[in-house]
């Protein structure tokens, strides 16, 4: 399980070595209280401890890790921080969508059934990674759309710790099956569909209804009975 590509473009080191840890860490691959070596990373990465620094601070600020003098503890993510990311993730999409029919919609509507497009076809060769890569920029692009800066400021500092919560919860869908991951793609289509009502009730239906099923996922996944 890797960050697509196309996600780390533009990333600087730091960054990009924050994304590695950040899964890593969700994943339950690095359990917490795991001891992070500024000095193991860096030989790990190949790199001097510059860019270690910053790809720590950046877990630090995710709340995944506490720095100390020992090194960086971690703490990981329990599931009351997973539903607690994405009752942010709701508010602003909720936001956003009820900005979003006051523009031309138009041109986001094709957009969006494009990304729905590339969803289908990561769905067909079973690219889970691609999957969540496509999920979330349809997400992204809708926040995008308002222009509104300091949602789009929020929305930033979240964008990578939500992308490796949904490529671990992808992998859940993928799992359950192509009818289950089909379903999904279908709940992005009933967002455009909202979208293109204009009437504010039914969008706002249409996001709780979206984050009200992605919880139950958020539960199979990180607590699973």
């Amino acid at each position: 399980m890797q960050y697509p590509l196309s996600w780390m473009k533009g990333a600087s080191l730091g960054e990009r070595m924050a994304n590695v840890l950040r899964l890593r860490i969700v994943s339950g691959e690095i359990e917490p209280g795991s001891i992070l070596s500024e000095n193991k990373i860096g030989r790990e990465f190949g790199t001097s401890r510059s860019p270690v620094r910053d790809a720590l601070k950046a877990l630090a600020a995710d709340g995944l890790i506490r720095l100390e003098r020992m090194g960086a503890v971690v703490l990981g993510l329990d599931v009351k921080d997973i539903q607690e990311l994405y009752d942010v993730r709701y508010l602003i999409e909720s936001f956003a969508q009820q900005r979003i029919p006051e523009q031309n919609l138009d041109p986001l509507i094709m957009t969006l059934y494009q990304i729905i497009d590339q969803m289908e076809l990561a769905l067909k060769y079973q690219n889970s990674s691609d999957f969540a890569y496509h999920d979330l920029t349809f997400h992204e692009t809708i926040i995008l759309a308002t222009n509104h800066s300091r949602i789009i400021n929020l929305w930033n500092s979240l964008r990578y710790l939500v992308m490796a919560v949904t490529l671990v919860t992808t992998e859940e869908v993928f799992s359950q099956g192509h009818d289950h991951t089909e379903w999904v793609i279908d709940k992005h289509r009933k967002i455009i569909h909202g979208l293109t009502t204009r009437d504010r009730d039914k969008i706002e239906d249409s996001v709780k209804t979206y984050f009200t099923d992605s919880k139950r996922t958020l539960d199979k996944t990180f607590h699973p009975k």
